[in-house]
């Protein structure tokens, strides 16, 4: 990871929104706002008033960009909103989504969270060269066969998404309807909510619905599109039959935790595995504390069950967005202090069990250990809500290269002794997956187990399996 953080980038995230009475443009950009933590690179909005569609994209973070004047020069009744973190495709404004086309003489834009895993081979086929971003190529696909086949777009799409492999979920729209759909596998979430106005509301996440007043109806199904026009909302299942693969990691650390996510609340599924990882590995010491911010439920989980004092031994800069990157070992410590600075008051001359939801680079966090000792800390008792993770990711989230990844290429002893632990835990998969729900099945582990739902083009180090639990 270039910026150097311990957990994974986020998986992007997308909003949609069909509306005859309300200002769609704001509504979108306060959906954004709540999913602003799945992408900080950039952000952008798409507008249809029923005969245009107009996209404005920015790099950066959706406050920044998005003025009120900007907004007002957004009218219409439907929109489209992302956020992006880079998965596939470099950092840059071209990048940007939503993505726009105009094909067969309509005007679409269209948002993708998650990544495939066949870009390559569709790239062949679109007759454009080397693709920006996968994105690019669903866009480029889709405005072909419109052109080809003189087809519309719900058709186009329909046609389009059973060549796609690996993990998306789309919003997608042109002057008259809303699209939203998700693969077969159901890597990554997508919601669909409805408005007291009667409007309709697609989202990544819950607490997206909530901020705009959307009751939430259900979840996308795997496999399932749903077209949203002047009749309401259809639903056409374009495929069947695949094990369902959420991705675990939604509930370890990418999912807001006051949201749901397969009708399960993430907080208390967070509180679970600290409670679960209390009893697993189990620390004499004196307080509990969190590494901010998602580690906060389990932290606190793992001091009800072991009856130890909850603390904060960290205060985490609230404004900070990417972690600095700097040309010198000094520059970067004191990167981490603008990012964390420790409270010597609550950590000094203390024995601490220090909760983190997950160790992917370890070099944040080898730095943070080092705060804390520096804040006169006795004992570190190092304990991770989930298991080692020793496997690229290539579902969305940015973890392509194993040889970055610290389990992948050290034992658990000498993670903890490069990190300046006393004691370091994971929590089991097995009792990971049992504290986010009773039922095992239907998701994906790939990143811990190297088992993975789908093949993997150029992927040798892949193991491919089931992929699902």
């Amino acid at each position: 990871m270039a910026d150097g953080s311990d957990s994974p980038k986020e998986a992007c995230g997308v909003f949609g929104v069909r509306d005859q009475h309300q200002p769609v443009a704001h509504l979108t950009y306060l959906g954004l706002y709540a999913l602003q933590h799945r992408g900080q690179e950039s952000a952008g909005i798409a507008v249809s008033d029923g005969t245009k569609v107009t996209v404005d994209k920015d790099m950066g973070l959706v406050s920044t960009i998005f003025s009120s004047h900007r907004l007002q020069a957004l009218p219409g009744t439907m929109a489209i909103g992302h956020v992006r973190y880079a998965t596939t495709g470099a950092s840059a404004w071209n990048n940007a989504q939503p993505i726009s086309r105009y094909a067969g003489g309509v005007y679409f834009a269209l948002g993708h969270n998650g990544n495939l895993v066949n870009t390559r081979e569709l790239t062949a086929h679109t007759g454009e060269g080397e693709a920006g971003s996968d994105s690019d190529v669903v866009a480029a696909l889709l405005a072909q066969h419109m052109t080809h086949h003189n087809s519309d777009l719900a058709d186009a799409t329909l046609h389009v998404l059973p060549r796609l492999h690996g993990a998306y979920s789309f919003v997608i729209m042109d002057e008259a309807r809303l699209i939203g759909a998700r693969d077969p596998h159901g890597f990554r979430p997508l919601f669909l909510g409805s408005l007291d106005t009667g409007g309709w509301v697609l989202a990544s996440e819950t607490p997206a619905l909530d901020v705009v007043g959307a009751r939430t109806v259900r979840e996308i199904d795997p496999g399932e599109m749903v077209i949203i026009d002047d009749d309401g909302v259809r639903s056409v299942q374009f495929a069947t039959g695949q094990p369902r693969a959420l991705c675990s990691f939604e509930f370890v650390y990418i999912a807001r935790p006051d949201g749901h996510l397969a009708g399960i609340g993430v907080h208390a599924a967070r509180r679970r595995m600290g409670i679960a990882l209390a009893q697993q590995a189990p620390a004499d010491a004196d307080m509990v504390m969190p590494i901010p911010d998602s580690s906060i439920p389990g932290a606190q989980g793992y001091a009800q069950a072991a009856g130890i004092a909850y603390g904060d031994g960290l205060i985490k800069n609230r404004y900070i967005g990417r972690t600095f990157i700097a040309p010198s070992q000094q520059l970067r410590d004191s990167a981490v202090r603008l990012k964390f600075n420790a409270i010597g008051d609550n950590v000094t001359g203390k024995r601490l069990v220090v909760v983190e939801d997950s160790i992917v680079r370890a070099t944040t966090l080898r730095a943070t250990m080092r705060l804390l000792r520096d804040a006169g800390a006795a004992e570190i008792h190092l304990r991770v809500l989930s298991p080692p993770y020793r496997w690229p990711c290539y579902y969305g989230l940015d973890t392509h290269d194993r040889h970055t990844l610290v389990a992948a290429t050290m034992t658990v002893d000498e993670i903890r002794d490069h990190l300046g632990a006393d004691s370091l835990a994971y929590l089991d998969i097995d009792t990971m997956l049992t504290a986010i729900t009773t039922d095992q099945s239907g998701f994906c582990t790939a990143c811990l187990t190297g088992d993975y739902p789908t093949p993997i083009p150029g992927a040798s180090e892949a193991r491919i399996g089931t992929g699902t639990r």
